[in-house]
């Protein structure tokens, strides 16, 4: 039986969804610039162990755990709009006080990393707080059909924000010195405040009250107090059978989506014997598919250009099958070698990457009024610090199960391989765990 879509009271229009984007692109140009180039600031000028950026990066996506928390703060505060803002600014000033710790690191290490421990928990939170309160704007306030086309809009604008920061910035710092680098990382800062700034002004002034699902009655509170408590709100999220196993969707998928992250481009250079600057044309052949896989699941399943095709659930399972097989392609590809296509293998890797990657992202803003009222924040925010979790464990795992396996067997063409199969079962297993149903996406004749 088909189920109406629930549709919003006071909808955003695709400026007012645009206008979001850019608090993503805003977020993105900071995020690239403390795990890219201060990552490369700190092994190759700096001469640090690598495992140093490596610890720093993986500290901000565990401090991503406070992600329920802090949905939970912007459910009882009533507006996104404030933690929206919060987040942007705990974000520039930890990416400015990132630059300035590696910075001093050239003449004092050790004050230079615990600056730098101090300033990439702000930057894990200021992400945390910002994009958990965007999604949760954005699916309280984005009608079913416009979801996935939102989805994408956001990714994307995310994506132009590292192009933008990497070659505009990338320019200014040569001829590098570490003060060029504080300066950069301050322009950048501020600049990306000032436009998430702008972008959320007024967002919300016409909105009914963010804190209550805009399509149903606010949630009774325990014991008369007016606000439930976090772990009063996380319980009552965790009991809903629908939200646990979207929980576990996530991070499963998630976890096989970025566990080939660090080792695409060292399988194709040891099996294949590319050289670095066909390996980085490989990855752009990558996020070319990428990027073609978002665009066709916001054209076809949303109303631009005419009638929409499937559901976000769908879209998503299909991302997940066919992310399957490109990574199977990929192990029987390092077994058959040189004469194998690999350029249209990690083409369709990308491209059905990118098909699951805006399904998913889709389907969690639709799945965020579904159950609890006034629990949209912490629903988001479980979701994000389950994906938070697996991005930050999948390419560590990747590239330890590939040391560990290659240590076991010998050979990197069997390693590699029997790694690509795991991360293939992985999507498949994230297939069983699909939710059965979203409500908020039905769909329906136009």
């Amino acid at each position: 039986m088909n189920l109406q879509p629930l549709e919003p009271s006071n909808p955003l229009g695709w400026v007012g969804i645009f206008r979001l984007g850019l608090v993503q692109t805003a977020l993105g140009a900071i995020v690239v610039l403390t795990t890219s180039t201060i990552n490369r600031v700190m092994v190759v000028e700096l001469a640090m162990p690598a495992m140093l950026p490596g610890a720093l990066v993986g500290l901000h996506y565990a401090v991503q755990l406070l992600r329920p928390r802090l949905g939970h703060g912007s459910d009882t505060g009533g507006r996104r709009t404030p933690w929206i803002v919060g987040g942007m600014a705990m974000l520039a000033i930890g990416g400015v006080t990132a630059a300035t710790a590696t910075a001093w690191m050239s003449i004092q290490p050790v004050g230079g990393i615990l600056l730098a421990i101090l300033a990439f928990l702000a930057i894990g939170v200021g992400v945390g707080c910002a994009g958990t309160s965007l999604l949760v704007l954005l699916a309280t306030r984005v009608t079913p059909r416009r979801r996935p086309a939102a989805a994408t809009i956001v990714w994307v604008m995310m994506i132009l924000g590292f192009i933008l920061t990497s070659a505009i910035g990338g320019r200014f710092l040569d001829p590098f010195t570490p003060l060029r680098l504080v300066q950069v990382a301050g322009c950048v800062a501020t600049l990306a405040f000032l436009v998430s700034l702008a972008a959320v002004y007024g967002i919300e002034a016409a909105a009914p009250s963010a804190g209550a699902s805009s399509v149903t009655a606010p949630a009774p509170s325990p014991a008369g107090t007016g606000k439930p408590s976090f772990r009063a709100a996380l319980s009552e999220v965790w009991g809903e059978p629908q939200a646990r196993r979207f929980t576990l969707f996530v991070f499963t998928s998630m976890l096989a989506y970025s566990a080939q992250d660090l080792i695409l481009e060292p399988f194709a250079g040891l099996v294949y014997g590319l050289t670095p600057g066909q390996t980085t044309q490989l990855s752009g052949v990558q996020n070319s598919g990428v990027l073609l896989g978002m665009v066709l699941v916001a054209c076809l399943g949303t109303a631009i250009g005419g009638p929409r095709l499937g559901s976000l659930r769908g879209w998503t399972i299909a991302g997940c099958l066919l992310s399957a097989c490109a990574l199977l392609a990929l192990a029987f590809g390092g077994w058959v070698g040189p004469d194998w296509p690999l350029k249209p293998t990690v083409f369709s890797l990308g491209f059905a990457n990118g098909m699951f990657a805006v399904a998913a992202i889709g389907s969690m803003m639709s799945q965020a009024s579904d159950g609890t009222p006034s629990r949209e924040g912490v629903r988001m925010g479980l979701w994000g610090a389950a994906q938070a979790i697996a991005f930050g464990g999948g390419g560590f795992l990747g590239t330890v199960a590939v040391d560990l396996t290659r240590w076991l067997v010998g050979s990197p063409v069997t390693a590699y391989g029997i790694v690509f199969v795991t991360e293939a079962a992985l999507f498949l297993l994230s297939v069983g765990l699909a939710p059965a149903r979203i409500v908020h996406v039905a769909i329906e004749p136009n």
